[in-house]
């Protein structure tokens, strides 16, 4: 097995760190952040830091990362307080992926890839059209992570849209059958398949008498 001290990824070249670091963490999800500034401009972004918060109130957060330079995204969000959060499917992958080209901000993705926005339910900012799963999101608060300079922010699931055929009778979303991808590293990525659902766990009987 391949072993890394702290001192050998401090001394690392860095693309070959950034790659180690961000694949190393799992399988992230892959989503498309969608929003609109104050002029109009629609913008979409792919992110693989979306992650659950809490069910009540029904909380997602996800990481910026310093913004020394423009991030439109998060400039949108703090402006408007509106976002959409749209699972990125297998037939959108390489689309998905060219949004993480750094355009400058009177320039919308969904003009320069095959990407289309669509508008419901009186959201402000676009959703991604097509998408299986899409949460209109209200921002909520921002934490500032010092290590690092990056931004946490936090949002609360105003609306939420699913494809039927996804959503069990338990209210389970089974992704699978939409082909959802999922995002290895900066650049990799894959379509998961559901291998099998499990019960709660509670402790073994005989193990719980014995304490």
């Amino acid at each position: 097995m391949k072993h890394f001290s702290k001192k050998h990824i401090e001394e690392m070249h860095h693309l070959y760190r950034i790659n180690l670091i961000n694949s190393v963490s799992g399988f992230k999800s892959a989503n498309l952040i969608g929003t609109k500034s104050k002029d109009n401009i629609e913008n979409v972004a792919v992110f693989s830091s979306v992650t659950h918060v809490g069910s009540n109130p029904p909380l997602l957060g996800f990481f910026c990362r310093p913004t020394t330079v423009l991030r439109n995204t998060y400039e949108n969000i703090k402006t408007t307080g509106v976002y959409t959060i749209n699972h990125i499917h297998k037939s959108i992958i390489e689309d998905a992926h060219h949004t993480s080209a750094k355009y400058d901000a009177n320039i919308s993705e969904f003009e320069v890839t095959n990407l289309n926005s669509e508008y419901k339910n009186e959201c402000f900012a676009p959703f991604v059209k097509d998408a299986p799963v899409q949460l209109q999101m209200k921002f909520v608060q921002e934490y500032f992570i010092k290590e690092n300079d990056t931004i946490l922010v936090l949002g609360e699931i105003e609306n939420l849209f699913i494809n039927d055929n996804l959503l069990e009778s338990d209210g389970f979303v089974n992704l699978s059958k939409a082909e959802i991808a999922t995002i290895n590293g900066l650049d990799t990525y894959s379509i998961p398949t559901l291998e099998k659902r499990l019960e709660y766990q509670r402790p073994k009987t005989s193990l719980a008498n014995n304490q």
